[in-house]
């Protein structure tokens, strides 16, 4: 017999009454049953699958995708446990509702668990006092390894019968809102069971057009950021399948180490992350850039702008006609043969991969024009004419983007010609010898060149590819006339075989790679944390992998280390999205207010309008002062006493990171959060609007306890 799902502490003895917990123990014991019962049918029919022959073709697809399905659940089974369920409701009416992680169905398709993200589950994250939904109480669990070891009542119906408040133990918000406050692992807690309603709001808001998700510290953006990630996989067709997915993008590899969990906890592993940075290759040997006018350049659309005509200038027909030796007689190529070939490139088709529709075109027009008796003979000579394929390289040569870029700042009139009427200074500002490492400034505009040329190797890439599916052709042919001559049935199936389409079937052109890298994209929705940082070229990356506009964007302008005046309407519009909504998160769950009370004055002193949150809970521990001498005894005083982790954040010198202790510059510790936060010499944090963001971004990293070291 397993042990009791409740496991509540002697001070909770009024808690675990079986009057108050029992039904619940009987109804979750049941759940784990019927999981671990689905889980086991899931292995064995998994076992069976792969057990059988692979087959080719459609055969070898659908059982592909049948053992890729059945994984995923059977991923997802093992990976909750017994902490599948995130509490209950109650309808005025005494009717229980429990709601999972994942949705679960007894033997007779009697529902045992509600799935969060369906509407049916909407109260338990929605309702309100002032709002039940429905709901006339609610029940939160705390698990902690596979047990539960406390839970929260709220009775929200005022009207409530005794059947919808038998066996509640109310407690006051105080008991709640202590656990926002517990101790960090270094990695994003799981906090589904504690979604408050404005955060459920953002996570069911339809993906159409940009969602602005905007709040100062702690608000809980990135929580439902997450959420709103999975409930969208879950919820919306046009994102599920191959339909492109979600990609979310995050401030730094901190950021995503800290919430890698978030997902895969929410039963999605498909999601990719990156940063801004990982989008572009160069960015692994790329500096800071030390020009501040060039990286605001470099940042602005006028020079992405400049890609195309950049490019262009690589794609001008030749205006000479000459004359080709061949087996047939002498052939004309014109002027209008180059013009009309070059015309047949359908618009958005990269520079690199038209080639091939470019040169076709070329030759389909020159066989067609002569006319002869021998067309494919012809064909056949005029691509291998050495002067013609000279002459087509010239015209539509293979590019580089880094070659072209670096073009750009070392040749000035190219960079004219590109970006007419440019200011004479901010043409010289731009220049930098050929062979200058490249800066991070750099990275949109090769991003944007990379995009608009395409993959230099992609004529080979497809010349390996129709070899290949060529040989398998002629394997399966050669099987298929054995299985013919050797077949004496008249009735015999086989003889389908000699059907052309058929026999086309059997070749499988589902496993070659093409080399692409999966963050080009195209992604169905983008999650952007952190937007507040990015510059113009870097949302152009963003806006190319989602050609749709779907984006859920996660900020705060009084955390933006360079300004943002403009209102996320305007900005947004700028930059080409046609339909924007925002939602505004005021509540503070994360910061103390004793830490808020020091934070808050640092940033209205630079901008006064910015939006402060309101923090919701105390944490009894006042902010503390110091030297910078005092770091050792601050930090292993507090490892000696207390759980959980912590970061000390300076702009100098810091010392080695070390278990439970964290050292990050104040850029690198945007999104996360710490048990104890020092900052050390936060003065030199700098003047300006820069300098106060990231004091006041560093202060607020705390859920407990604030040291500041002058």
């Amino acid at each position: 017999m397993s042990d009791p799902i409740f496991h509540l502490p002697p001070r909770l003895a009024a808690k675990a009454d079986p009057s108050r917990i029992g039904a619940d123990e009987a109804h979750l014991s049941r759940v784990a049953a019927t999981l671990d019962a689905q889980a086991a049918a899931l292995a064995s029919d998994l076992d069976r699958l792969r057990a059988e022959p692979a087959g080719r073709g459609r055969k070898a697809l659908d059982r592909d995708l049948d053992i890729h399905r059945l994984s995923g659940r059977l991923g997802i089974l093992r990976r909750f446990g017994r902490d599948v369920c995130l509490g209950r409701v109650v309808a005025p009416d005494g009717t229980v509702t429990f709601i999972g992680r994942i949705g679960a169905t007894g033997p007779e398709e009697e529902p045992l668990l509600i799935d969060w993200r369906t509407p049916a589950a909407e109260p338990f994250f929605a309702a309100t006092a002032a709002e039940p939904r429905g709901v006339a109480s609610r029940r939160r669990y705390r698990w902690s390894l596979g047990r539960i070891v406390d839970y929260w009542d709220e009775l929200l119906h005022p009207d409530a019968g005794p059947a919808a408040r038998a066996g509640l133990a109310l407690d006051d918000d105080s008991a709640f809102l202590a656990s926002l406050g517990e101790r960090r692992t270094g990695r994003m807690r799981d906090v589904l069971t504690t979604i408050a309603a404005d955060q459920d709001a953002v996570i069911r808001a339809d993906s159409r057009g940009a969602l602005v998700v905007e709040g100062g510290p702690g608000t809980g953006k990135t929580v439902a950021a997450l959420h709103r990630a999975a409930y969208l996989l879950y919820a919306d067709p046009r994102l599920g399948g191959h339909r492109g997915g979600v990609l979310v993008v995050g401030p730094h590899q901190p950021y995503l180490d800290y919430v890698a969990d978030v997902l895969p906890s929410l039963g999605e592993e498909g999601v990719r992350t990156c940063t801004p940075a990982d989008l572009v290759p160069e960015a692994a040997d790329a500096i800071p850039e030390p020009d501040p006018r060039v990286a605001a350049l470099k940042a602005s659309l006028p020079l992405v702008a400049a890609i195309e005509p950049a490019v262009a200038l690589y794609e001008e027909p030749p205006t000479d006609d000459t004359a080709l030796e061949t087996g047939w007689g002498d052939v004309a190529v014109t002027a209008d043969d180059w013009a009309q070939a070059f015309a047949e490139v359908d618009p958005g088709t990269p520079h690199n991969e038209a080639r091939d529709d470019v040169w076709d075109a070329l030759l389909t027009q020159l066989v067609e024009r002569e006319a002869g008796e021998e067309p494919d003979e012809l064909r056949a000579d005029l691509a291998r004419n050495a002067e013609l394929r000279d002459q087509f390289r010239t015209a539509w040569p293979i590019l580089h983007a880094d070659d072209l870029v670096a073009d750009l700042w070392a040749v000035p009139a190219y960079l004219r010609r590109c970006v007419p009427g440019i200011d004479p200074e901010d043409a010289r500002a731009l220049r930098r010898p050929e062979g200058s490492p490249w800066t991070d400034a750099d990275l949109p505009l090769l991003d944007a060149m990379r995009a608009r040329l395409g993959d230099p190797q992609f004529s080979a890439k497809q010349q390996e590819r129709r070899a290949s599916l060529a040989r398998d052709r002629a394997e399966m042919d050669e099987v298929v006339d054995y299985l013919l001559r050797t077949d004496d049935d008249p009735d015999s199936g086989l003889q389908y075989l000699r059907r052309a389409s058929i026999r086309e079937a059997l070749v499988d052109e589902s496993g070659f790679d093409d080399g692409r890298d999966p963050l080009a994209g195209p992604f169905a929705h983008i999650v952007v944390d952190e937007a507040q940082e990015l510059t113009d070229a870097q949302w152009a990356m963003l806006i190319r992998r989602c050609p749709s506009r779907s984006f859920t964007i996660v900020g705060d302008r009084a955390q933006a280390r360079g300004g943002f005046a403009e209102a996320w309407e305007d900005r947004l519009g700028r930059l080409g999205f046609d339909h924007v909504r925002r939602a505004e998160l005021t509540v503070n769950y994360r910061t103390p207010q004793e830490v808020m009370d020091v934070a808050a004055p640092i940033i209205l002193a630079a901008l006064p309008d910015a939006s402060v949150p309101t923090s919701i809970r105390r944490a009894g521990i006042p902010v503390r002062h110091g030297s910078p001498g005092d770091l050792d005894a601050v930090v292993s005083d507090w490892l000696a006493t207390h759980d959980g982790v912590a970061c000390i954040i300076g702009t100098g010198p810091l010392p080695a990171p070390r278990e439970r202790v964290l050292a990050l510059p104040p850029e690198q510790a945007k999104g996360l959060e710490f048990d104890l936060v020092v900052l050390l010499d936060p003065d030199a944090f700098g003047p300006g609007v820069a300098g106060a963001v990231d004091r006041y971004v560093a202060m607020t990293r705390a859920t407990q306890e604030l040291v500041l070291l002058r």
